[in-house]
C-alpha cells in the first residue's frame, strides 16, 4: 500500500517539472529555435537546387557528347568497305570459307559484277552478291556475315557434293561431274580435289551414251551400280564403262565384269559375283572379263 503512494507523488512530481520546463520557456528562445528551422529548410533547398543544375549540365554535356560520337563514327572510314575489295584475293575485306570447288579468285571475278557498298557495311544489302555467286553451277547456297568495325565480310559458301565424274577413256582426265543432285558440271571446276571419292564413268557423250541427257534417276541408278558390285565383290569399282549403253562393263581390281544391259534382272545377275569371283583369282590365264549379261549363264571370257 505505501509503495503504490510513492509511486503516485512520483509520478506527480515528473508531470509538474515537465508542465515548468515549457512554461518557463521564453517568447525570445522560441524565435530563435524558429530561425535556425528556417536556415536549415533554406540550406536544403539551395542543396536541391546544385544537384538539379548539375544534374542538367550533366545531361546537356553528354547528350552533346553522344551526337557528336555519332556523327564522327557515322564519317568514320572503318565502317565502310575497301572499294577495293573485290578486285584482290587474301585481303582484309573479304573472307571466303568452304569453297573447296570453286576456287576463291572466280568468285572474287563475279563479284565485281556487283559493286562494293558505298554505305557503312551493317547496314549494307547482301542479296546482289548472292544472287551473283549462285549462278555458279557447284554453288548450292551462299551464307554472308557482316562485320562492323573494321567494315568486313565473310563469304561461307556450300557446294554441291560430287557424284560421278565423266571421261571418254580410263586414262584421260575427267571432262565433267554429277552431283548428287543430278546436276551436270563443266570442266572448268576440274580437277577435284582428293578428298572427294566419286564414280569414274567412261563415256563419249554422244549417240546412245550421251551422258548430257542423263537425269537424277540415272545417276541413282549408277550409284546402286557400283554400291552393289563392291558389296558383292568386296573390291573397290575402278570405273563403269557406258560407252555402249547395251553392253555395261564394271572394272574392279581383279577382273572387268560384263553387265550387259540394265535390265530389271541387272542387280540380281551381280549377286552372283561371290560365287564366281573364287573361280576367277585361281584360273592361271589371262581373263578378259567375267560375263553377267545372262540371266542364268556365266563364263568367263579369256585373253
Amino acid at each position: 500500500m505505501d509503495d503504490e503512494i510513492i509511486e503516485i507523488s512520483v509520478n506527480d512530481e515528473y508531470t509538474e517539472a515537465g508542465e515548468d520546463s515549457e512554461q518557463s520557456r521564453s517568447p525570445a528562445d522560441d524565435g530563435k529555435h524558429l530561425v535556425k528551422k528556417k536556415r536549415r529548410e533554406r540550406l536544403v533547398r539551395k542543396g536541391r537546387l546544385k544537384q538539379e543544375r548539375f544534374r542538367a549540365f550533366m545531361r546537356f554535356f553528354l547528350s552533346v557528347f553522344f551526337i557528336f560520337l555519332i556523327v564522327y563514327g557515322s564519317k568514320c572510314r572503318g565502317w565502310y568497305m575497301d572499294k577495293s575489295a573485290f578486285n584482290r584475293v587474301g585481303g582484309n575485306s573479304v573472307e571466303i570459307i568452304n569453297n573447296n570447288i570453286v576456287q576463291s579468285y572466280k568468285i572474287l571475278a563475279l563479284l565485281k559484277n556487283s559493286n562494293v557498298p558505298n554505305v557503312p557495311v551493317y547496314m549494307a544489302k547482301t542479296d546482289a552478291i548472292k544472287k551473283e555467286l549462285l549462278k555458279l553451277a557447284p554453288i548450292e547456297n551462299v551464307y554472308i556475315r557482316r562485320y562492323a568495325f573494321p567494315a568486313r565480310i565473310q563469304i561461307i559458301i556450300r557446294e554441291r557434293i560430287p557424284a560421278i565424274t565423266i571421261s571418254p577413256d580410263a586414262k584421260v582426265a575427267p571432262v565433267a561431274f554429277f552431283t548428287t543432285d543430278g546436276k551436270l558440271i563443266g570442266r572448268e571446276f576440274l580437277p577435284l580435289r582428293p578428298q572427294y571419292k566419286t564414280i569414274l564413268v567412261l563415256s563419249y557423250g554422244n549417240k546412245g551414251d550421251d551422258y548430257r541427257k542423263w537425269n537424277i534417276d540415272k545417276i541413282k541408278q549408277i550409284e546402286k551400280i557400283a554400291k552393289y558390285v563392291e558389296t558383292y565383290s568386296k573390291e573397290p569399282v575402278e570405273y563403269i564403262d557406258f560407252r555402249n549403253p547395251d553392253n555395261v562393263y564394271v572394272k574392279i581390281k581383279t577382273v572387268n565384269i560384263r553387265l550387259g544391259k540394265l535390265d530389271e534382272t541387272v542387280f540380281k545377275r551381280i549377286e552372283r559375283i561371290p560365287s564366281i569371283l573364287p573361280q576367277v583369282k585361281l584360273v592361271d590365264l589371262k581373263v578378259k572379263y567375267l560375263d553377267l549379261s545372262w540371266e542364268k549363264v556365266n563364263y568367263l571370257k579369256l585373253q
